[in-house]
């Protein structure tokens, strides 16, 4: 069975103590073992991150910039490869692979934009032949800790930015599908970054708990759920560690009376179950407004028995497994038990039957949900969609201002007012207007509101450049030594 190891200083290590399983999630069977990093291994990872961060901090803006256009005509030619990677690892369709490559490659141009993004400020003659610039310089060894359902797009949102910044990098993946990092990390080398400058390490707890301990790293960026995404942010920033931490989320579909309800539909399935559910941004609610529930929910069913299930590597499936047998049968546990709490099951998924051992699981439909109900209340992550039904425009603004997530949140409408009191009452950090999952695009940041963050930086995008360097304020002054004097009093303007 072959292993995956850790890439540290620009070779593959380690004869690890620990292994991890990688299944095929279409299949249930063991693929590969992964190496699960001791203290020490991940240490090493921090050390060469370390030993690169002078070279790689000096090394001119522009050479930089190169090694990210390499690094994005590698990751085009490639994309095929890398996303047959993905889906053997994390189960979702070729197509998704494909488009979350995409995705990826946004921040990666983004970030080839280096040169104008790091440029500082000069203010001439503030005072008598005294003048002031800013400079960004680099944070030092950032931590990037990311996410089994995005294995290229996330890695990619914060190494890209952090390395144009002038850091070094150590990206800790998810073990349940780890190969795609070291691929990545392969390009880059390829691309012509330097030995240490991206390092990874495979492993669990005692990894991470390393990276967040250590006196050499400066920064950490983590996407994942919201109880570890608020451990790591307290523990990094005890330690004097600058956190962005991205956590769940709860995201809501409001459908008005006055939408276009087919459009609704077909976005509310492609929102709801596409990935399997297993993004972030999935739309996981749909607040249907007056009488829009009545014409919405028929034609959200009559959808979904046309949904191809199956293997990713099948071109005619639109649908694949879920990452283990353990979130799949966590997810069903959602659906058996919401008819208890006094929702209707209008479609139930977990009776549809697969043939094999895969972690496969049909698509939920769930109708009449309330808050308190665990369908409403938790993060799922999987193909489970709720409906809430409200009166009025004004209930569907105060049901989603009062839930602790404020990740993504859309609205359906033909009407312009609404749209616009919507944008501006909602506390949410994401909002699609007829878009139901508003990922920004690369020239923009990404990133929720209340229990979604914890730090003061959205991820990839502008932010991303605030987040990944210090700024430094120079004052200079060069005077004619013939009037140089002494003078004790406080610095003044003059």
């Amino acid at each position: 069975m072959a292993l995956i190891r850790h890439f540290v200083n620009g070779e593959e290590t380690g004869e690890p103590a620990r292994l991890g399983p990688v299944f095929d999630p279409a299949t249930g069977i063991r693929q590969h073992d992964v190496a699960l990093a001791s203290a020490a291994e991940t240490e090493a990872a921090i050390a060469a991150a370390k030993a690169a961060l002078p070279g790689w901090r000096a090394t001119s803006l522009t050479k930089r910039a190169d090694v990210l256009f390499r690094l994005r005509h590698l990751l085009t030619e490639r994309r095929g490869e890398l996303a047959a990677i993905v889906t053997s690892e994390h189960g979702k369709v070729l197509s998704d692979a494909a488009g979350e490559i995409g995705r990826g490659l946004e921040n990666v141009e983004f970030a080839t934009g280096l040169i104008d993004k790091l440029k500082g400020e000069y203010s001439e003659q503030v005072s008598t032949g005294i003048d002031v610039h800013s400079v960004k310089q680099p944070v030092g060894v950032v931590a990037c800790i990311t996410p089994f359902n995005f294995p290229v797009m996330v890695p990619l949102w914060m190494v890209a930015s952090a390395i144009a910044c002038g850091n070094t990098v150590v990206l800790k993946p998810s073990e349940k599908d780890p190969s795609a990092s070291v691929y990545l990390a392969k390009l880059f080398a390829e691309a012509g970054l330097p030995a240490g400058v991206l390092n990874v390490v495979h492993g669990d707890k005692e990894a991470v708990d390393t990276l967040l301990d250590s006196p050499d790293v400066s920064a950490v960026s983590f996407v994942g759920s919201t109880p570890i995404a608020r451990s790591i942010y307290q523990r990094a920033s005890a330690n004097g560690k600058r956190v962005q931490a991205l956590g769940g989320a709860k995201n809501h579909m409001v459908v008005l009376e006055d939408a276009d309800i087919e459009a609704a539909a077909d976005a509310a399935v492609s929102a709801a179950y596409g990935s399997a559910g297993e993004r972030c941004m999935a739309v996981s609610v749909l607040v249907a407004v007056g009488e829009a529930g009545d014409k919405l929910v028929p034609a959200i069913q009559r959808r979904l028995g046309s949904l191809a299930i199956g293997p990713g590597t099948d071109p005619a499936s639109e649908m694949g497994p879920l990452i283990t047998r353990e979130h799949r049968d966590k997810v069903a546990s959602y659906v058996a038990k919401a008819e208890a709490e006094g929702a209707t099951v209008v479609v139930d998924g977990t009776a549809q039957q697969f043939d094999g051992d895969g972690f496969f699981v049909g698509v939920s439909l769930i109708d009449d949900v309330a808050p308190g109900m665990a369908v409403y209340d938790d993060e799922i992550f999987g193909p489970v969609l709720s409906v809430v039904r409200v009166d009025t425009f004004d209930e569907a603004v105060a049901l989603i201002n009062a839930n602790p997530y404020g990740n993504g949140v859309a609205l359906f409408t033909r009407d312009g007012g609404a749209a616009r009191q919507f944008e501006f009452e909602i506390e949410v950090g994401m909002v699609g207007i007829n878009v139901p999952i508003p990922v920004p695009v690369g020239a923009y940041s990404f990133g929720g509101w209340k229990n979604s963050l914890f730090g003061d930086s959205h991820i990839y995008g502008p932010e991303s450049f605030h987040f990944y360097t210090r700024s430094k304020v120079v004052t200079t002054r060069w005077p004619d030594p013939v009037h140089s004097k002494i003078e004790l009093a406080f610095p003044g303007n003059s």
